[in-house]
C-alpha cells in the first residue's frame, strides 16, 4: 500500500520577525505588543506593532499563475525529506542547486519574484520546524484517507 506523510502544525502561532533571524513562537499578546519566544535561542522578548511581524500562515510563494501558501510548500518539502531536516550543506550551496531543488517542490514558482535568499529562508525554516518538533509527521495509508 502506498504510504503518505500527513503534516500536521500551528502556523499561526508560528512568527517572522523582519529583520530578527529565525523563528517565534507566540506566547501573548497585548494591546501593542507581542510576546514572543525565540526558536533559536529559547529566550522570550518583546515585539511591538511597528516591527514588521507575519505570521507564518499568512506566507505564499509566487508561481507562474498564482500564489501558493506556505504551509503546501513545507509539505512538499517534508514529503520529499521523508519528514527529516534538509542537509544544512545543501541549503548553504550556491544559487544553481537552491533553484534545481525547489524547482522540484515547485515546478512553476516565479523565478523572477523568487530569490535564493527567500528559498534559502524557507528551507531553513523548514528544518527549524522539524527540530523543534512543530511539525508533527504521521504516516497514514491509501485506504485510511476514508
Amino acid at each position: 500500500m502506498k504510504t503518505n506523510i500527513i503534516y500536521n502544525f500551528m502556523l499561526e502561532e508560528i512568527l517572522f520577525v523582519s529583520g530578527k533571524p529565525g523563528l517565534f513562537r507566540l506566547v501573548s499578546k497585548g494591546k501593542n505588543i507581542f510576546i514572543v519566544e525565540s526558536l533559536l535561542t529559547h529566550k522570550k522578548m518583546p515585539v511591538f506593532m511597528q516591527d514588521k511581524v507575519t505570521p507564518l500562515d499568512k506566507i505564499t510563494v509566487y508561481t507562474e499563475s498564482n500564489e501558493v501558501p506556505l504551509s503546501s510548500i513545507l509539505s512538499k518539502i517534508s514529503e520529499k525529506e521523508e519528514g527529516h531536516e534538509i542537509d544544512s550543506k545543501m541549503i548553504d550551496s550556491d544559487n544553481e542547486v537552491l533553484n534545481s531543488y525547489f524547482s522540484r517542490i515547485l515546478p512553476d514558482y516565479d523565478k523572477r519574484l523568487v530569490y535564493p535568499s527567500h528559498i534559502k529562508k524557507i528551507l531553513s525554516w523548514y528544518n527549524l520546524l522539524v527540530k523543534e518538533k512543530l511539525v508533527v509527521f504521521v504516516e497514514k495509508n491509501e485506504a485510511d484517507k476514508n
